[in-house]
């Protein structure tokens, strides 16, 4: 069953009908459960199913490799007891079929106690069980007096154990009846019958249960995985909806705030001109104009990204810095250290998005200066720094410029919080030359 099927047939439940809506659900599985591997599910499965499987199959072998020295012993049982009661297996009249029926079914039963024998098909294992049948019917007719008795249960409980159900329990009955029909004919007694019919009826009870409760386990192992399947992925359409709900709000309310900031300073921009306002004035408003945009844009990419939209990486950063250099003005540099590769999703946001806010609070407090960003890849790790540098006619350390405290003046903490999320450090603070922020990641 997959678990869209399995989903269907869940509804919310309080914890005190869990167990009956559970119940519905095994149900619901046993058709598929009940199928070989091979045939249960038609799509891919997932590692969790895949592992369920493996389990099984190793159960299975587990299983097989504890009784096959019973298998052998039953061989050499029969084996043993078949030169211990005439005629005895020889070259000459009776003993002549006594050894080809003893050769047949010491063949056919070592066979089919091997590893592989389930690779055979059903088809050819019912023919070597049937052989095996056969033989110890054979024996029975030859030797009524012997323990020919067992080769024909071990054929039965064979039968039993490896083939489905009905073609199984079918095969059992006709070596059951034939061994029966055998000793009769060979002047058994009728409680030598009754006991030959028992221990074949013992022999399939035994095999059918052995069979069942691996399968029964079997199939709840598998159930519960594709139970966690269907879970997971209720919770992941959940979270995508809460998800699109949260994008919706954001996009109505924050996008649209920051639209009508950007129109009022647009039209305080032109007002400036028309009433011929200061420079430092016209100067504060175009890049107060600016940052309204870019928060806009942030915005929009934070709902892309709350709409599952690709995030942006490290790949990025190129068209980032010539953003920076066209619409702020900034002096950006990118040196890319080490050989280039992919790095995991959280760690490349987390240096895109510390390139980011490190080269706004430059445009912010330090438009005159210039920045490196260096993008450095080593064993097991990827770094980016962002060093800003003064002009010589530039004030020492960092000044404020026009734009200090606009800003909610949490960028470097921010930043610090999504690196360590993704499990790296942040470095920053100033130099001879100006400020240095510096980010580290496992990758």
């Amino acid at each position: 069953m997959t678990p869209s099927r399995i989903v269907a047939r869940l509804r919310p439940a309080s914890a005190g009908r869990s167990t009956f809506y559970l119940l519905r659900a095994v149900s619901a599985a046993d058709e598929s459960a009940s199928l070989p591997a091979e045939a249960a599910g038609s799509g891919e499965e997932s590692q969790r199913v895949s592992e369920a499987r493996s389990r099984a199959e190793g159960r299975l072998q587990r299983q097989r490799g504890t009784l096959r020295p019973l298998g052998w012993a039953a061989i050499a049982v029969v084996a043993v007891g078949t030169f211990n009661v005439r005629p005895v297996p020889g070259i000459h009249g009776k003993g002549v079929w006594v050894a080809i029926a003893l050769c047949v079914f010491a063949a056919t039963l070592a066979l089919a106690i091997r590893g592989r024998f389930t690779e055979l098909g059903y088809r050819t294992q019912s023919l070597v069980i049937s052989a095996t049948g056969a033989a110890g019917v054979a024996l029975t007719a030859l030797q009524p007096k012997g323990a020919t008795g067992l080769a024909g249960g071990a054929a039965v409980w064979m039968a039993v154990a490896r083939l489905p159900l009905v073609p199984g329990a079918a095969l059992a009955a006709a070596i059951t009846i034939a061994l029966d029909v055998a000793a009769a004919l060979s002047g058994s007694s009728s409680a030598a019958v009754l006991a030959t019919t028992l221990l074949c009826a013992l022999l399939v009870v035994m095999a059918h249960f052995m069979k069942q409760a691996r399968e029964s386990q079997d199939q709840t192992e598998l159930l519960l995985a594709q139970l966690q399947d269907a879970r997971e992925e209720q919770t992941r359409a959940a979270a995508i909806a809460e998800r699109g709900r949260i994008a919706g709000e954001l996009h109505d309310v924050l996008a649209h705030s920051l639209s009508a900031a950007a129109i009022q300073l647009q039209g305080a921009r032109l007002l400036a001109e028309r009433e011929r306002a200061g420079a430092q004035l016209r100067t504060t408003i175009d890049r107060a104009n600016v940052l309204v945009r870019d928060g806009l844009s942030n915005a929009r990419q934070a709902v892309g990204a709350l709409r599952g939209d690709e995030l942006p990486s490290v790949a990025h950063l190129p068209s980032l810095i010539e953003s920076f250099k066209e619409d702020m003005r900034v002096e950006v540099t990118l040196r890319i250290e080490g050989t280039a590769r992919e790095l995991p999703p959280d760690a490349s946001l987390a240096l895109y998005r510390g390139a980011q806010e490190a080269l706004t609070n430059v445009a912010r407090y330090a438009p005159s200066a210039s920045a490196e960003v260096v993008l450095t890849y080593q064993a097991g790790r990827a770094s980016l720094s962002v060093e800003d540098r003064l002009s010589p006619a530039g004030a020492p350390g960092r000044p404020g410029s026009e734009l200090l405290g606009v800003g909610g003046g949490r960028g470097l903490s921010g930043m610090r919080e999504r690196v360590e999320r993704a499990g790296g450090s942040m470095q920053a603070g100033p130099t001879s030359q100006g400020w240095r922020v510096q980010l580290e990641v496992p990758a």
